[in-house]
């Protein structure tokens, strides 16, 4: 299965042709010269072109869980929006604050780490961002300011609870905790983390964060109920979107994984929105909700996991986190700050996703050693606070940051790798640091 199990190219070690294309791929997509879906889907052909994969082991590095569960939203989104409903949302949120920037920022990244923790982060920037810029467009303000901020929101709200984020969910399955352990012991926590990033944000962008009194008298005259469209497509969607957000709660005990809900849900949702309309209309209608969805960041996935899964199979990430281990002695504080700063440097780079599946084995075998499954706790709470916050160290950190950035580059204002890096890696090691001062008052003194 690992490296001896793949005579990767010219008779060169598996694990360093994996590396290689690796760290290349991150590389390419830091200069941004190409556009990363194709560097990506190359690097993906060149692990199994190289040897390192075979077609079979690609196939399974691939998460479809996390590709339905975008598409599905993303066909939900599509369907819904045609209702008016996210216009409503924004200007009744605007027109609250009385449609300053600054506090429609707050507003927006409120309801972005509030959804983040009850959806998943990837749904809420779908819903979220679309108005967003509607927003920011009628006020002539920089939308940047705004999806940054609701960039670390999503990340900072699924860290919440157990639904919000993938490795919660892996994490929560494999040391048995429920959705109220994630609750007690993490969300205390993410509250001053999501305070402590506001500021630094405001205080960054409070010169563009000004609009004038005529673009705020503009948006203080909108009617949101105008903004409804068709209101009974609005209550169709509003019935099917409940479902789903029902199918993501209630799912996980029955063992019904995100994506099918969020697929069967667009499915329905098709249905009733063609029920009405003749066969032309009808492939019109499914056409254009096909051509909402973004295959860019679609196809970036695919290729991205496949990368990641070439360095997984080698032994490269088991290795990494063997070493953590090894050089922390079985030492409890010590172990709990390499997981938590560990996983933080390391998710911000690569999906936390592969990570947490490797770190999971090895942090239960441990518990004989350190005194039991409730001995270990704080590394559980340590890893999912450093893997969920560490995403919000790059733009490719987590799954919502590149959805907020094929939406930004859609409507012409894209988000660059380096500038987002500088402001963003700064805010998720403070926000780690919190979590430091947190779990060790609270699990090791």
């Amino acid at each position: 299965m690992h490296a001896e199990a793949h005579g990767a190219i010219f008779g060169l070690d598996a694990m360093w042709v994996a590396a290689i294309l690796f760290v290349g791929t991150y590389a390419a997509i830091m200069t941004e010269r190409v556009n990363r879906a194709i560097i990506a889907l190359l690097a993906a052909g060149l692990m199994i072109l190289t040897g390192v994969l075979d077609q079979e082991a690609a196939i399974r590095g691939i998460d479809f869980n996390t590709l339905g569960l975008l598409i599905g939203m993303m066909i939900i989104v599509a369907i819904t929006r045609q209702s008016g409903v996210f216009q409503f949302v924004a200007i009744w949120s605007a027109k609250k604050v009385q449609a300053r920037p600054v506090g429609i920022m707050v507003m927006l990244s409120v309801f972005t780490a509030l959804f983040s923790a009850l959806l998943d982060n990837v749904t809420t920037v779908l819903l979220i961002v679309p108005v967003t810029l509607l927003v920011t467009e009628e006020l002539r303000v920089k939308p940047y300011p705004y999806l940054f901020a609701e960039i670390l929101a999503s990340n900072i709200g699924g860290t919440a609870t157990l639904i919000g984020d993938p490795p919660n969910i892996m994490i929560g399955s494999a040391a048995g905790l429920s959705f109220n352990d994630f609750l007690f012991n993490l969300t205390p926590v993410i509250l001053v983390v999501f305070v402590a990033n506001l500021i630094p944000i405001y205080l960054l962008w409070r010169k563009d964060l000004v609009a004038s009194d005529e673009a705020r008298a503009r948006v203080m005259q909108f009617n949101e109920m105008e903004a409804i469209t068709d209101s009974k497509l609005l209550k169709q969607c509003m019935g099917v979107l409940a479902l789903v957000i029902f199918g993501f709660i209630a799912g996980h005990s029955f063992h019904v994984a995100p994506a099918t809900v969020a697929l069967s849900g667009a499915a329905l949702l098709l249905l009733i929105y063609c029920w009405p309309k003749d066969a032309e209309e009808q492939s019109k209608a499914v056409h254009h909700m096909f051509t909402e969805v973004e295959w860019v960041t679609i196809f970036f996935f695919i290729g991205l996991f496949v990368a990641v899964y070439g360095i997984e199979e080698t032994g490269l990430i088991g290795m990494a986190a063997g070493k953590i281990v090894e050089l922390t002695q079985g030492n409890m504080v010590v172990m709990s700050m390499t997981i938590l700063w560990g996983s933080a440097i390391f998710s911000a780079f690569v999906d936390n996703i592969p990570f947490v599946a490797t770190m999971l084995p090895l942090i239960k075998s441990l518990a004989p050693s350190m005194g039991g499954a409730e001995a270990i706790k704080p590394l559980w709470w340590a890893l999912s606070l450093g893997a969920c916050l560490g995403g919000n160290g790059t733009l490719i950190g987590a799954s919502a940051n590149l959805v907020v950035a094929g939406f930004a580059e859609r409507s012409g204002h894209p988000i660059r790798f380096v500038p987002f890096l500088l402001t963003a890696f700064p805010l998720m090691l403070l926000s780690v640091a919190i979590c430091t001062v947190y779990v060790y008052f609270r699990y090791l003194m």
